[in-house]
Order: C-alpha cells, then sequence, then structure tokens
C-alpha cells in the first residue's frame, strides 16, 4: 500500500486542492457532503431533533432580523410542520425575501442540493427569493447525480418530475454574466437545516 494501507483519513488541504475532475477520495458521503457545500458558501446546520430544527430556524430568523418576514414555500407538509412556529407564509415568490423548501436529495460529488417541481413548480431558480432554507434530512444524502435521478425514477415510477435541477451557488460572485461556467444559475443566500433520521 502506498500510504500505509487501511482507511486513513484524508487531510483536509488534500482535499482541497485536488480538482472537481479528479478521481474522488474515500470519505463518507456525509463528510464529502459538508466540505463540499461548505466550499460553495453554504450554511449548514446540523440537528438531532425536529425540536433542535425548530430552534435553529428561530436563530437564523433573529441572525438575519427576518421576525417581520414572510415566508415563500410550496410544500403544504412542510408549512404544516412548521405551523407552531411563529412564522407567516405566502405562496407568492414577490411578497418574500426568502424562499423555504424541501429537496429530493443532496448530492456529495459537489455540494449541490437536488430538486424538481415538486419544491420549485414550473418556476425558475431566478424566479426564487435570494435567501433560501433547505429543510432536508440524512437519508437524502447521495454520491451523484445519477444516482439522485435513478431513486427520483423508482420513486416517481409513471410520474416522474420534471424541472429537475441542482442549486450550488450560495455566495455571490463577481459579475455572474461573465462567467460561463455559473450561466443561467443564481447565487443564493443558503441555509441547511440537516435532520438526523438514520
Amino acid at each position: 500500500m502506498l500510504f500505509g494501507g487501511g482507511k486513513k483519513k484524508v487531510p483536509k488541504e488534500t482535499v482541497e486542492t485536488r480538482g472537481m475532475h479528479m478521481p474522488a477520495l474515500d470519505i463518507p458521503v456525509d463528510e464529502k457532503f459538508t466540505m463540499n457545500f461548505k466550499q460553495n458558501g453554504g450554511k449548514f446546520i446540523y440537528c438531532d431533533s425536529i425540536e433542535e430544527i425548530y430552534s435553529t430556524l428561530d436563530q437564523i430568523i433573529i441572525e438575519n432580523e427576518w421576525q417581520d418576514q414572510t415566508f415563500f414555500s410550496m410544500d403544504p407538509r412542510l408549512i404544516e410542520k412548521f405551523s407552531s412556529q411563529d412564522i407567516n407564509f405566502t405562496d407568492k415568490p414577490n411578497k418574500s425575501d426568502v424562499f423555504f423548501t424541501t429537496c429530493e436529495h443532496l448530492i456529495a460529488q459537489n455540494g449541490s442540493i437536488l430538486v424538481s417541481e415538486n419544491q420549485l413548480r414550473e418556476r425558475k431558480l431566478n424566479d426564487l427569493p435570494s435567501n433560501l432554507i433547505v429543510f432536508a434530512t440524512t437519508s437524502q444524502m447521495i454520491e451523484n447525480i445519477g444516482e439522485g435521478l435513478k431513486i427520483i425514477k423508482k420513486k416517481y415510477k409513471n410520474s416522474i418530475p420534471t424541472n429537475i435541477t441542482t442549486i450550488k451557488h450560495f455566495q455571490p460572485t463577481p459579475d455572474n454574466s461573465d462567467d460561463f461556467l455559473t450561466y443561467g444559475s443564481s447565487s443564493k443566500n443558503l441555509y441547511l437545516l440537516l435532520l438526523e433520521d438514520l
């Protein structure tokens, strides 16, 4: 063995200096997602219970001074789950600066969030408020987009959702219009509330 065998922890510096097209290092999916998500500029909050999720959401609202902000959400189950919190919801994106949603999957390979019409309806990312709060569970973490698409196909069988896309730019980039790699995407201030369910 080159490095003495066994599953050695890969130094953070090694991981961060590797290109995105280099072969993946042997890192657990949750660690890989966390590392790539933070590199994309996302804010990640891991919680053990729904009570901790509620408490964390309260802190996010206070930190951003969103106490008087109406949250845009298109997910009735999410609205019901958070109905005990002191949050007003709207189904009109132009009435809010915050989009509160779920997702299909969390993609470890590039730290992105896979969404579909189940979260977005027919809207494009550019149509959404610039602040996003995503509620997800640890069981939604997967290795790559291909795996996510297979699970979606199996889960929804005859009614596969449309408008499948990933959100992966969580901080403003200088003049996005000149960068062809970010064309069609929109930077979002993103908080991920991750509930342990495994």
